[in-house]
């Protein structure tokens, strides 16, 4: 409760979560509000917001409701930044926490691993195997979660170097635990902390990454998501601006919300700044 409490003394994490559990519920009410396939024509073509009370935020260039495509896109963008942080976090925690527990030539192969990954840039990364492995949805969260592990890793190795000396993991050692109950089971639970916090930054940046790769029509065509919405609206830009513009701003929402929230956990999880 004292975390529960710490989180709500931030006024920012507090607009965060507000903002998150709007997307939430955006996902959650798709089906309801909208029946139809988000991605069926539904009317006239680049129909301006608000002005056909049957599409309140318009349509795009082939006649499709943005609305629709805008509450089916939160679903899209929460489900890849859920799994592709959970994939980066699991093999950074593994990696981490093996590399930092071990020490010498283990801890040097896998940082020399890890250092490979983070010389090419996670987008360019991501368009190699999205261009070897495909373009479907599951292929894309996958491609993203492996691109990101390499900053969790890092992150755990730094919490294991400094707890893996300390007391408790000494006595564990002289009742003799063996090293994976050591690593996961003693060490892990009191690393945790900023790893998780972490994990909202890799959340933020995995939607970043899949509106990136449909802004170049590189994700898959045959979801809603924002970013195959703001592609489509590359082509019309200067005179419909609005049909890149309204998931953009879902983006820049959710990515804001998840930071903030990422930020209020981290006020409250951090023992430093507990108290101020």
């Amino acid at each position: 409760m004292e975390i529960v409490r710490a989180y709500f003394r931030s006024p920012a994490a507090i607009v965060g979560l507000f903002l998150l559990l709007v997307v939430i519920a955006m996902a959650a009410s798709a089906s309801w509000l909208f029946p139809r396939d988000p991605l069926a024509l539904a009317g006239r073509p680049l129909v301006w917001p608000f002005t056909n009370p049957r599409f309140p935020l318009g349509t795009d260039n082939s006649g499709r409701d943005i609305a629709a495509q805008i509450f089916y896109g939160a679903r899209i963008s929460l489900l890849i930044g859920g799994v592709a942080t959970v994939i980066a976090v699991l093999i950074g925690i593994v990696i981490g926490a093996v590399s930092g527990y071990y020490g010498g030539w283990v801890d040097n192969v896998l940082m020399r691993i890890t250092e490979a990954f983070q010389t090419l840039p996670n987008f360019l990364l991501l368009l190699v195997l999205v261009a070897v492995f495909g373009s479907n949805i599951n292929t894309v969260i996958i491609a993203i979660g492996i691109v990101s592990w390499p900053a969790p890793a890092r992150l755990t190795r730094a919490e294991f170097l400094s707890l893996r000396n300390r007391e408790f993991v000494q006595a564990g050692r002289t009742l003799g635990l063996k090293d994976l109950k050591l690593i996961f089971g003693e060490i892990l639970p009191n690393a945790l902390p900023p790893v998780i916090v972490y994990a909202s930054v890799v959340m933020a940046v995995s939607i970043l990454l899949e509106s990136a790769l449909a802004f170049l029509r590189l994700s898959d065509p045959n979801v809603a998501s924002w970013g195959n919405l703001i592609g489509l609206g590359r082509d019309v830009l200067r005179v419909q601006w609005y049909v890149s513009a309204i998931p953009g701003i879902a983006i820049l929402l959710t990515v804001l919300a998840v930071s903030l929230v990422g930020q209020g956990l981290n006020d409250a999880l951090n023992p430093r700044l507990k108290g101020r």
